[in-house]
């Protein structure tokens, strides 16, 4: 299956796929940027676990993802579309202008990265600048991440934060991730140090208000 995008080629209406879990701001958006005379917002999704079929079904030219989405981040997905769509851009949009979710979306092969508090027109004036090959990244968040630097968690000691942020028990955790219970111990207690707090929850809100989770 060819990764070209229809728009890109043709010079046409830009296609968009916009997956936004909060009702009221997808139809906001979806409306907004339809009122725009070279964009049309070809997909409404609410779910992350959806976001890649509904791109292969549709092609579109843009997936405009939130990040923090029922079933799947919209980070895991726009690695998946880099791999099985590559001629779809992806533009991240999200409330959590965090650094390390900058760094992650990158990582991921996002072509941009704004936070939600923007005009509309910046927004497709943004959508117009990556399908042009430009990357488009919040000056703020753009800053922030280069003076915070890489997250200090390894892989293993986030798989452990994200099992222990329900307030599991060391043994629950353990079941989760198949690992021993002194061996969560000790990722617990390395995150915890790393990230300077006290214990296991404050650990897990420190590390997503970082976003290395």
């Amino acid at each position: 299956m060819s990764g070209a995008a229809p728009g890109a080629r043709s010079g046409g209406v830009i296609r968009v796929l916009l997956a936004e879990d909060q009702g009221m701001m997808r139809g906001a958006l979806a409306l907004l940027l339809g009122l725009e005379d070279d964009i049309e917002v070809v997909a409404q999704i609410a779910a992350g676990d959806r976001i890649v079929d509904e791109a292969l079904a549709v092609r579109p030219d843009i997936a405009l993802l939130d990040i923090e989405l029922p079933g799947r981040s919209g980070l895991d997905a726009a690695a998946e579309l880099r791999d099985r769509l590559p001629g779809c851009r992806v533009l991240i949009l999200t409330t959590f202008g965090r650094p390390g979710y900058l760094r992650r979306a990158m990582e991921a092969g996002a072509a941009g990265f704004l936070v939600k508090d923007g005009p509309v027109e910046e927004l497709a004036d943004a959508m117009r600048k990556v399908l042009r090959g430009e990357r488009v990244i919040d000056p703020a968040l753009a800053a922030a991440a280069l003076s915070a630097g890489p997250s200090p968690l390894t892989a293993r000691e986030q798989d452990v934060l994200n099992a222990a942020a329900d307030g599991a028990t060391v043994a629950d955790i353990a079941a989760r991730v198949f690992l021993s219970e002194s061996t969560v111990r000790n990722y617990l207690s390395a995150a915890i140090g790393k990230t300077g707090t006290r214990n296991r929850m404050e650990a897990v809100r420190a590390a997503r208000q970082n976003g290395w989770l």
